[in-house]
């Protein structure tokens, strides 16, 4: 398997939360693992975020931080190129996409296409979920729409 990681999944390789199960059995499985490169700064920023919200204190932050760090070399980091952006431009529009997640999926679906196999992307945004689905990507977890519910029960008990 082709793994693609937005954002969301390569937090939960990091931090223990719902899904993070899911990913971390996603990533055994794949042969390739791979996300676009603003990825990076939208892990640093959650994880801040989370500090903020207080769902991570500043040492687990930290900690999670560091340890994304030490792996990001070895995760396939797709290039944004002008390319990219303009494929992200169509997507945001055609699914009505949050600018960064419209990246995500740009990236995803030219990898694909660069690679001719079938990639599986990961993420725990239903819309991009659902968007994905509909582009002809494999979305992980298969069933996002079914857990989501239970997983949101969870984080606000």
């Amino acid at each position: 398997m082709i793994l693609y990681l937005d954002a969301s999944s390569l937090v939960k390789r990091y931090v223990e939360e719902p899904g993070s199960a899911e990913v971390a059995q996603a990533t055994r499985d794949a042969a390739l693992v791979g996300t676009v490169m603003i990825s990076r700064v939208e892990v640093a920023a959650a994880l801040s975020k989370a500090v903020r919200l207080q769902a991570l204190t500043q040492d687990q932050a930290w900690a999670s931080l560091q340890a994304f760090r030490e792996e990001w070399p070895d995760v396939v980091r797709l290039q944004v190129t002008d390319l990219l952006v303009s494929h992200a431009d169509t997507l945001a529009w055609e699914h009505q996409l949050r600018g960064f997640d419209a990246l995500q999926l740009a990236a995803a679906t030219l990898w694909q296409e660069m690679m001719s196999e079938s990639v599986t992307f990961s993420t725990f945004d239903l819309q991009l979920w659902a968007a994905a689905r509909n582009v002809g990507l494999a979305a992980h977890p298969e069933d996002l729409p079914e857990l989501s519910p239970t997983w949101k029960a969870q984080i606000s008990t």
